[in-house]
């Protein structure tokens, strides 16, 4: 059962697939693996092509309505497009940190005009002393992802 095709994979059961020897679940995972970055890579080149088709004209639209980002709508034969062209805004952490202390400086409060936000790296905390993190432990919450494991065939590479 080293070759499945994907409706039937999707139709057996994940225990089922489990109990499968570990080397046809790694055969199966790697061609997963293999056909997920095909299907992204032809993804992508579609995009390019409707990229390629399209932004001139979705261009010439925003700039009609005098826009140069967001969606415009338009039609190509029985095709409805719809183009986005999202915003995105970035900010200079230093030169918002100095305008915060102006505003702070004039009596105002700068979270009126700005949204603050704290980090602290993981690295850092972890080199600190003791008594510095435990400090800063009670705003710290740890929470783990999604656990994640990788498949190979001794002398392949993982999967």
């Amino acid at each position: 059962m080293t070759s499945m095709n994907p409706d039937t994979l999707l139709a057996t059961p994940a225990g089922q697939l489990a109990e499968l020897p570990v080397e046809s679940l790694c055969r199966l995972k790697h061609d997963a693996a293999a056909q997920l970055a095909a299907a992204k890579t032809l993804n992508e080149h579609l995009d390019r092509a409707v990229e390629i088709r399209y932004a001139e004209r979705a261009r010439q639209l925003r700039l009609a309505m005098g826009k140069d980002t967001g969606v415009v709508h338009f039609d190509d034969g029985p095709v409805r497009i719809t183009a986005d062209l999202p915003k995105k805004v970035e900010w200079d952490a230093r030169q918002l940190a100095a305008l915060v202390r102006r505003i702070a400086d004039s009596g105002e409060d700068p979270a009126q005009y700005v949204e603050i936000s704290y980090r602290v790296s993981e690295t850092k905390f972890n080199a600190w002393p003791a008594a510095l993190q435990q400090s800063f432990a009670p705003a710290r919450t740890l929470k783990t992802g999604k656990p994640g494991f990788r498949l190979a065939l001794l002398g392949e590479d993982a999967v």
